[in-house]
């Protein structure tokens, strides 16, 4: 197993949605020990520290969309972050809502694009998170970190995104909460996707075997968004946005495990746990035993199929 320098990067974003309690995710991953068990695996592990987002005014709290000021904080301080993280080591974001993977992976696509190298992104959710600013009902910008770093407009208030990961270089699995505005859009895109139906149908190695097989073949920089409603809530309750029917506890490991036969992942957001909503600490467990099995935990050793 080639050993890696994990960088544990806290980020307590809070703003992407009405419901509080992501801010506590960065430590409730500490509590259960993420750094420790990846350093049991032989990686070298250097937690960095939760941070802050840039300077912003305050929001009104008559504006349509919640916390638009503070997620565009969020979005500058983890762009200049991520992009950094990315000459040191191997980052894990430590989340928060998923709004901040929209500074995540505009921070790895710039230096992905310093490295000639296309940047690619796996998406493990229950949501396309595909709304724009305009067409979101809810206001929340959890919502929305996928449109803003595939390039579509309407996020005037946010910075420029230097990189856009294009279309085709994005996959989504684990989809079952899509609706009409995203599913019209979506299926005008080269965007990969596979709801819980195919994976009824067809199995859930197949799909990712085969956007796996794009990315080696591009030699291409893979990040991993790592929603925790991608699991069911039966597993996986510390959710603000529960949706029943999602991945079971091995199907996620297998993706996992398959992730680190590859060798492609260069980084991996860890998100939407908020420890308010979990039992004894079960989901927060759980994500960290799923992110040890993408860093090398295996039963047996057993050969693989190549990606190189």
């Amino acid at each position: 197993m080639t050993q890696k320098n994990c960088l544990l990067v806290g980020a307590p974003v809070d703003s992407g949605k009405r419901r509080r309690g992501c801010l506590m995710g960065p430590d409730a991953y500490r509590t259960a020990r993420l750094g420790e068990t990846l350093q049991d695996l032989g990686h070298s592990v250097q937690d960095l520290g939760n941070l802050s987002p840039a300077p912003f005014e305050p929001d009104a709290q008559d504006h349509e969309l919640h916390a638009l000021n503070e997620t565009v904080a969020w979005t500058t301080a983890l762009t200049e972050a991520a992009e950094k993280a990315m000459q040191d080591g191997f980052p894990i974001f430590l989340g928060g809502d998923h709004s901040l993977s929209a500074g995540t992976v505009a921070g790895v696509s710039n230096h992905a694009a310093s490295q000639d190298r296309p940047q690619f992104v796996l998406w493990l959710d229950a949501h396309t998170d595909f709304h724009t600013p305009q067409s979101t009902d809810s206001g929340n910008l959890h919502g929305t970190p996928v449109a803003y770093f595939a390039g579509r407009e309407g996020f005037d208030a946010f910075p420029v995104v230097k990189n856009p990961v294009p279309e085709e270089n994005i996959c989504m699995i684990g989809l079952r909460s899509v609706d009409d505005a995203e599913r019209e859009t979506l299926q005008a895109t080269k965007i990969r996707r596979h709801d819980m139906r195919e994976i009824d149908e067809n199995g859930i190695a197949r799909p990712l075997a085969t956007f796996l097989d794009h990315v080696a073949a591009q030699n291409g920089m893979l990040h991993v968004s790592l929603d925790v409603d991608f699991l069911d809530p039966s597993v996986a309750p510390a959710v603000g946005t529960t949706v029943p029917g999602g991945a079971t506890v091995r199907e996620a490991h297998l993706v996992m495990e398959m992730l680190h036969d590859s060798g492609l992942m260069t980084s991996l957001d860890l998100v939407e746990l908020n420890p308010f909503l979990d039992e004894r600490g079960r989901t927060a467990k759980l994500m960290v035993d799923l992110a040890a099995s993408a860093l090398g935990r295996r039963v047996f050793d057993r050969p693989t199929r190549s990606f190189s």
